[in-house]
């Protein structure tokens, strides 16, 4: 059972997500790009997040590997000015995931689960998102990935699917200055 403060946490999260994920759908303000990662700023509400694509993605269904269509694949760390937040991390699968599932996180051996919740994207298509369950989280998580090397999620789809995306972590440290430094200003 949820206690209502993690509840209300958690509905906060999603808020805040839902719109950060609508800004990544349509912006094309880039801003930066270091190495593996750009950097993207939306002026109203101020935003600033750092994003990257998988450089790997591994598809199975009963043990073997099929060929599946999915959206946009992509894991972020948003920040946004009055929030104290050090950053919130963010990944969406680009398919809708399976009811009460979990995303895994892994980082050089350092594992973390992602709770996750299917929005309605502007294009009115029903799409994953996964966060960390706080803010403690998100900060533990961002210094893993500061340390690692890639970071590979591991998730189920709503049809089954279980997806496994690899991502490059080089230039993370970077862009994750340039987009806090951003929205400082």
């Amino acid at each position: 059972m949820t206690s209502p403060i993690l509840a209300g946490l958690i509905g906060a999260a999603i808020a805040l997500a839902g719109t950060t994920a609508l800004a990544q759908d349509e912006s094309t303000n880039r801003v930066a790009a270091k190495t593996d990662w750009s950097v993207f700023v939306e002026a109203d509400p101020k935003e600033c997040w750092g994003v990257s694509s998988p450089k790997e993605t591994v598809n199975t269904k009963d043990g073997r590997v099929v060929a599946v269509k999915r959206g946009d694949i992509l894991l972020l760390i948003t920040f946004r000015p009055g929030t104290g937040s050090v950053g919130e991390l963010s990944f969406t699968g680009g398919y809708p995931f399976a009811e009460g599932s979990t995303v895994n996180l892994d980082i050089g051996g350092n594992t973390f689960e992602l709770f996750t919740k299917n929005l309605l994207n502007d294009k009115k298509e029903n799409v994953g998102w996964a966060w960390a369950a706080s803010s403690g989280d998100d900060a533990k998580i961002i210094t893993a990935m500061k340390r690692g090397a890639d970071a590979v999620l591991t998730a189920r789809s709503s049809r089954g699917t279980q997806t496994k995306d690899t991502f490059s972590l080089l230039g993370l440290t970077a862009a994750l200055e340039e987009a806090e430094k951003r929205c400082a200003e």
